[in-house]
Formats: C-alpha cells, sequence, structure tokens
C-alpha cells in the first residue's frame, strides 16, 4: 500500500499484544505505538504525585494536562519517557497495571490521550495496539485484529513473565487479576473493550508465539494488498 495505512490491534491483557505488536511493525516497517504504555505511564504519574487515579479529580486533571508522553528508540528497542524521564521499567509493574485500568476508565483520560495517539498517527504509517483502537481511536483503521487467548492461558504467561523478572506473585493472584482487569475493561462506560464488527479474531491459546505472529503477519499482509 503506497498511501499512509493504520493497523489496529485490539484485545485483552496478557493476549501478547505488545511482543507481537512489535513484532509486526518491525516486519512491516511502520512505527509501532504502545497505547497501553501510555496509560500506564499516566497512572504512574498520577501515584507517585499522590493522587487517586480512579477518580476524575481537578488535581488529576491539573496534573495531567502538563504530562508530556513519546517513545523513543533506545538501543534496538522503543521505550516511553514522560516527561524526558524514561519509565518504561516503572509502569510494568503490578500495582501501575491497576491502576491503568483505574485511569483509562475515565473519559477525560481518554479523550486526552486519543488525541495524543490519532497526532502520533498523522502523515505516517503505524501500528498501534490497546483497547479501543478499532473502535474508537481509528474506526476507519485499514487493518483490524482483536487478539485474545482464554484468561488461563493469559495468566500463566503473564505469570511465567513475572517470575523471569524476580516477582514473587502467585499465579493464583495473577488469574485473579486478570479475570477483574478484563470485566473492568470490558464494561466500563466509555469506549470499553470490545472486537469491532470488521476485527478480525486471531486466538493465541493453542498457538505459539512464532505461530501468532505468523497469523497476524499474513492476514495483515492479504488485507493490505
Amino acid at each position: 500500500m503506497s498511501k499512509p495505512y493504520i493497523v489496529a490491534i485490539d484485545g485483552p491483557a496478557g493476549a501478547g499484544k505488545s511482543t507481537l505488536a512489535k513484532q509486526l511493525a518491525k516486519a512491516l516497517d511502520i512505527a509501532y505505538i504502545d497505547t497501553g504504555a501510555m496509560y500506564r505511564a499516566c497512572a504512574l504519574y498520577a501515584i507517585e504525585s499522590g493522587i487517586n487515579p480512579k477518580i476524575d479529580s481537578p488535581k488529576l486533571r491539573e496534573l495531567l494536562d502538563t504530562a508530556e508522553i513519546d517513545f523513543r528508540p533506545v538501543g534496538d528497542e522503543q521505550h516511553i519517557f514522560l516527561n524526558d524521564v524514561d519509565v518504561s521499567r516503572e509502569i510494568r509493574e503490578p500495582h501501575i497495571s491497576t491502576g491503568a485500568s483505574d485511569i483509562s476508565a475515565l473519559p477525560f483520560v481518554r479523550d486526552l490521550l486519543v488525541t495524543m495517539q490519532r497526532n502520533m498517527a498523522k502523515g505516517k504509517s503505524v501500528l498501534m495496539d490497546g483497547r479501543d483502537i478499532g473502535t474508537n481511536v481509528f474506526p476507519h483503521a485499514d487493518v483490524k485484529i482483536y487478539l485474545t487467548a482464554d484468561v488461563k492461558e493469559r495468566a500463566n504467561r503473564r505469570y511465567l513473565e513475572l517470575q523471569a523478572k524476580g516477582d514473587s506473585s502467585t499465579y493464583e493472584t495473577v488469574l485473579e487479576e486478570m479475570i477483574s482487569r478484563d470485566e473492568q475493561d470490558k464494561n466500563r462506560a466509555y469506549a470499553p473493550l470490545k472486537q469491532a464488527e470488521d476485527a478480525k479474531l486471531i486466538d493465541t491459546t493453542k498457538l505459539s508465539l512464532e505461530e501468532s505472529f505468523e497469523a497476524l503477519y499474513q492476514y495483515t499482509r492479504e488485507v493490505l494488498q
């Protein structure tokens, strides 16, 4: 496709969106925007400032008005910066995940970040992943994929990931948090997590990482031809 295009990947926590989206963007040689990281950065900013990310307050609005969020290459990876500080590691803490779910339910936060996301995509091809990309941010995206897996499989993947980082969370705790996150994301009043009517459903429960990538890549190339 000669003109700029948008690839939108949505799905629940632990479905492998970020890992697969990075690989796919690299294979397509287009920009990758991790919208989940943006919500995590806002949650981190609020929590570190002593502000409850669950409550729409004048203090939170004032704080987020000062938030400068951007992505920059660091070595072979893309890192997220909040007010010129690399927060890529800090935003992956479990309590920040909960805060991100809380803050993403606030309409003014979503409006703020959706504006940022649309501006980031102007005039270029991008791959963006999140929970409402194909339904809200870019409802007319050229390629839409809804990536999912059984919640127990997603929890196990996240548990193994945390273990590798030295986190002591139990599988049961991770599963409980993931079920709670799913419920909150799917049932929020504004821009809930759901599959767009014209999105391709790809279930990775029984697929390896390589098989999952191949499914995404082949579908994307098919649509863009």
